[in-house]
């Protein structure tokens, strides 16, 4: 083959993919075709100059005319971390938002039960008798006993694994057991609030309250929202099985289902905070207004996260889902 006579009789075809690759945002449908055509045939020419004449300059700007066609066909990558970035600064803190309807009066509901039921159980002796005997009762809310000795049972690092282990697996299953119509979040809900009021109750009715929600609130508050948000989210995707409202059923578990998934994502790096805090903080010897001090800024901060960030990404659009080029097609339907 005679490299100058190729070179030649394509050079044109060259020159106006060169020209559709520089205007690649501007281009009429027509002109998005004939850019797709040159492409294919510039690549075919890169393949004869590659295996019959390899002359080094030719191939090094056919290579580099292809790539930036495919390029533009194809769309630029995004970097990793550009996509971690968005994910925590945008996807996560609008998921989060735009459930507090669900999350936040879950939360409410929660506190007033777990409120009434150690407040029955703090008042009646008879109740406490039926939980453990007396001997019993006397050991877990001494000074040091059953309940504070939980915090340091085992080495920290050991103990906060145990505990983010045990937290993560709680929120994941209100999470994706929502789809079961909400009931097991209200469950997970209903027998958390009964655990936690048994030992608030128990702790008032031996005089020593206020010791007690000193150890629970440097990691309780934050570590309580996040079951809040996950079964409140978990409850939103159980919703849209009885009403998916303008969407098909389908389309509305996907695209919650992917929401959940962000959530999900998420709550383990929240719940791995308040292992943290169960572990080192809670069971230190800091005076008692400086553990619940930093409980209550963990909090603040989530808080903040959440109704600040969160409140903006959804403003501008954001849903939670994945970006319309990771979802798949949907056929239009009549509503």
């Amino acid at each position: 083959m005679d490299l100058d006579v190729f070179i030649e009789r394509h050079r044109a075809s060259w020159h106006r993919l060169e020209q559709l690759v520089k205007r690649s945002r501007t281009l009429t449908g027509a002109e998005a075709d004939e850019l797709i055509e040159l492409y294919q045939r510039v690549t075919t020419h890169l393949s004869i100059v590659r295996s019959q004449t390899p002359d080094v300059a030719t191939v090094e700007r056919l290579s580099s005319l292809v790539a930036q066609a495919r390029a533009t066909l194809t769309g630029t990558h995004t970097p990793a971390w550009r996509v971690f970035t968005r994910f925590f600064t945008h996807r996560l803190p609008a998921a989060i938002y735009l459930g507090w309807r669900w999350w936040v009066p879950a939360g409410v509901v929660f506190y007033l039960v777990t409120a009434v039921m150690a407040a029955w159980i703090a008042s009646n002796p008879e109740v406490q008798a039926t939980i453990a005997a007396p001997e019993d009762l006397r050991e877990m809310t001494r000074i040091g006993g059953g309940y504070e000795a939980y915090y340091s049972s085992n080495p920290a690092g050991s103990f906060a694994a145990q505990v983010w282990t045990n937290n993560a697996w709680v929120a994941a299953t209100c999470l994706l057991l929502g789809v079961l119509f909400a009931i097991p979040p209200i469950y997970l809900l209903f027998t958390n609030a009964l655990n936690l009021a048994v030992g608030v109750g128990l702790m008032f009715g031996a005089g020593r309250g206020a010791d007690f929600l000193g150890l629970l609130a440097p990691h309780g508050l934050l570590e309580l929202t996040a079951v809040f948000v996950a079964a409140g989210i978990g409850m939103r995707l159980g919703w849209q099985v009885i009403d998916p409202g303008k969407r098909t059923r389908a389309q509305a578990l996907a695209a919650e289902g992917r929401s959940v998934v962000a959530v999900a994502l998420g709550l383990v790096v929240v719940l791995l905070v308040s292992g943290v805090l169960e572990g080192f903080v809670t069971p230190s010897g800091l005076p008692t207004w400086a553990r619940v001090g930093i409980g209550v800024v963990a909090e603040v901060l989530f808080l903040l996260y959440v109704f600040v960030v969160g409140r903006r990404a959804a403003a501008e659009g954001e849903t939670g889902d994945v970006d319309a080029s990771e979802r798949e097609d949907v056929v239009p339907t009549a509503v």
